[in-house]
This record gives structure tokens, C-alpha cells and sequence, in this order.
């Protein structure tokens, strides 16, 4: 699902504007949480019109939603290094190398806010969640192809859940983020296993 069919907008704004709009969106979240972020504050920030704003997306959680979908380094779309494994670890190293501890705060906010915000839920649900589980099959369907592993295998579904799932327990089993040496080796020794690669 691409963000142009899920977001429906009338734009004049450039690409370099649209990227200004994200990134100030992003620090405005950063700086003040999801609940304290107001249509205001983001006309102020960069200059622009609530009106602009209002017409090129319906609202805070729209916009809020695709700033974030924009700031993401890498998508899990791009990546094709020939075998599971490898996409797996690259998924990881482009992560690793361009998020930081305020990312991680950032998108731990914003996950307790989702589930207080039926609004907020349904447009990262729509404009980030869907497009990533989307390139997660995509990504299982290709190991399929080359003879990876196994049409049904029972772990494939379940791949977004142990990559997200072990980022989000380490803090809380361990009280430590998760860094690259452990999300690689959690690739080594849960997730390769689980899919029982060939």
C-alpha cells in the first residue's frame, strides 16, 4: 500500500518543503510528546498555514504519521541482498546505524499514545504498520522463491513479531536497549532457526 493511495492530498508543496514540514514534526514530537503537539505549534515551527497543513493532510495523527514514515532511514523494500538472512542483518545495520536512544523514546511514546488515541492508531496502523508488514512479506515471499524455506512455514507469519518483539522485551527483561550486537545475534539464534532456513 502505498503512502500516495492511503493519503489522498492536494500539493503544491516541493519535496525539499514536505521533507522541511516531516523533520520539524519530528523534532516538535521529540521535544513536547504526541498529546502536547498541537497544528499550532507545527504552523509556527515551519511558517506554514494551518490551512496548508489541514489541506495536505486531515489532521494531527495524518501528519504525524507521515513525518514519521518519511523519517524512517531504510525500508524494508529496498533491501534484496540475495538470501533471508542477509536482508534480515542489512534491515538491522541500517536501523542500527541511524537510530538513536531519542528515536527509541520517541517511538515509545508514541506506541502508549496510539493505544490511548483511536485516531493516532489507525493512521500509524495505515501509513506505517501496513506498508512494513507489506514489505515483510514480500521479503518472506522472495526466500519462498529461491527455495528458502518452506511455502508454510509456520514462522513466516510471525517475523515482524520476533524482530519488533525482541526489541521491545530487552528493556523491560534486561533494562538495556537493544544495540546491533544483539539484534544480530538474536537473527543468529531465534530467527534463522524459526524459519528453519534450508
Amino acid at each position: 500500500m502505498s503512502l500516495e493511495a492511503t493519503t489522498p492530498r492536494r500539493t503544491r508543496l516541493t519535496p525539499e518543503r514536505e521533507r522541511e514540514l516531516y523533520e520539524a514534526v519530528v523534532e516538535l514530537l521529540r521535544e513536547v510528546g504526541y498529546e502536547a503537539l498541537t497544528m499550532d505549534a507545527v504552523a509556527a515551527r515551519t511558517r506554514a498555514s494551518k490551512a496548508t497543513l489541514y489541506r495536505q493532510w486531515k489532521g494531527k495523527p495524518e501528519l504525524v504519521a507521515t513525518a514519521l514514515r518519511h523519517h524512517k532511514p531504510v525500508s524494508l523494500a529496498d533491501i534484496d541482498t540475495g538470501s533471508l538472512p542477509g536482508d534480515l542483518h542489512e534491515f538491522v545495520r541500517c536501523h542500527d546505524a541511524n537510530e538513536s536512544k531519542r528515536d527509541q523514546e520517541l517511538m515509545r511514546g508514541l506506541a502508549h499514545a496510539a493505544f490511548r488515541n483511536e485516531d493516532l492508531f489507525r493512521a500509524l496502523r495505515e501509513l506505517l504498520v501496513e506498508p512494513e508488514l507489506a514489505s515483510f512479506r514480500d521479503l518472506v515471499q522472495r526466500a519462498v522463491d529461491r527455495g528458502e524455506i518452506a511455502a508454510d512455514s509456520p514462522a513466516g507469519h510471525f517475523l515482524p513479531h520476533l524482530l519488533f518483539g525482541a526489541a521491545l522485551a530487552r528493556p523491560i527483561i534486561e533494562g538495556i536497549d537493544p544495540d546491533p550486537e544483539y539484534s544480530h545475534r538474536f537473527i543468529d539464534a531465534v530467527v534463522v532457526p524459526a524459519l528453519r532456513l534450508a
